[in-house]
This record gives structure tokens, sequence and C-alpha cells, in this order.
């Protein structure tokens, strides 16, 4: 079980390692059962967008609403586990997954701020956001990805990956 990871703390950031620690165990159990469908896992934000002026869906204004809202939702603990599963890539792979971690209390602790929004393709989306734990953020301009998958536009694996990835911890399908 994920809440009984040891995690080593480096430096001598406390604030930075409890706040990464939080992360983990809100989302290392989703990530867990997750694949990144063998692309290499999250590439940290630096993929560069295509020089083309013209990227993007054909209705933006309506796609980043949609993300906003979409990633408000996947990150409040009040959300069901079958909402989620629905805003996540892939998410009925890992729907068992998220049921498991649906009553942590730490995860009842978690949130996410999307404060920035940008468009790599017609279907690719870089996400800035904050991660909040107990409504502060823990987290800030943190860089993730949305994925529009069967018309919906979700939180990417990659993006769960990621914040895995900042704890130093190592998760099978990232």
């Amino acid at each position: 079980m994920v809440s009984q990871m040891v995690l080593v703390r480096r430096g001598g950031r406390p604030r930075l390692a409890a706040l990464a620690a939080a992360a983990v165990l809100v989302l290392a159990p989703a990530v867990a059962a997750c694949s990144d469908g063998g692309n290499g896992g999250y590439d940290g934000g630096t993929s560069s967008a295509p020089s083309s002026a013209a990227v993007g869906p054909d209705d933006p204004v309506a796609a980043k609403a949609e993300i906003t809202k979409n990633w408000t939702a996947f990150f409040d603990p009040k959300t069901p586990v079958a909402e989620k599963a629905a805003l996540l890539e892939n998410g009925e792979q890992m729907r068992p997954v998220l049921a498991a971690f649906a009553g942590d209390k730490n995860a009842a602790m978690t949130s996410a701020k999307v404060t920035g929004i940008a468009f790599t393709s017609a279907t690719d989306a870089n996400v800035t956001y904050d991660l909040l734990v107990g409504g502060n953020p823990a987290l800030s301009g943190s860089q993730g990805t949305s994925i529009l998958q069967d018309g919906t536009w979700k939180v990417s694996v990659k993006t769960l990956c990621g914040l895995v990835e900042l704890s130093g911890v190592t998760v099978p399908g990232c």
C-alpha cells in the first residue's frame, strides 16, 4: 500500500519534501496501474509546441474551459471514482486503483488549480497548474499535459507520472 512508502528527504527543504510526499500519497496509487502507451513517460514539460500559430482545437475557448473544469474535478477529492476515471487518460483501466485511494485522508486535502493552457496540437495541451494541499499552494507552476481522448479533454497519465517522479519514487508504469 502506498501509505507505507518511505520517502527520503533531500537537502534541507522539509516543506518541499512534505509537499512532495503528500503529492505521492495522493497520486502514486493511481499511477501504479497506469501506462503511458509506450512513449517513455512524462517528458517534464520539455516538449516544444509546433511553430504554427494555428495550433489547437477548432474552438480553443471551449477546450480551455473544458480542460480547466476537468482538471479541477479530477483533483477534487469529492469527485466520485467513476467521474475521475472518465477524466483520466485510459481511466477505465485505472478505475480499481482510483477507488483504492478515494478514501485516503491525504487525498482529501489535495486539489489543483489550472493557471494556464497552451495547445500543442488539436488534441494535446500543456497545462500549468498549482497543486494545493489544504487549499494552499504546495507545488506552484507545475507543468502537465491534457489530451483529447474519446471527445473529452483528460488529465494525462504523463502528468500523474511526473508528479510521482518529483518525489523521487519509482512506480511501475511510469
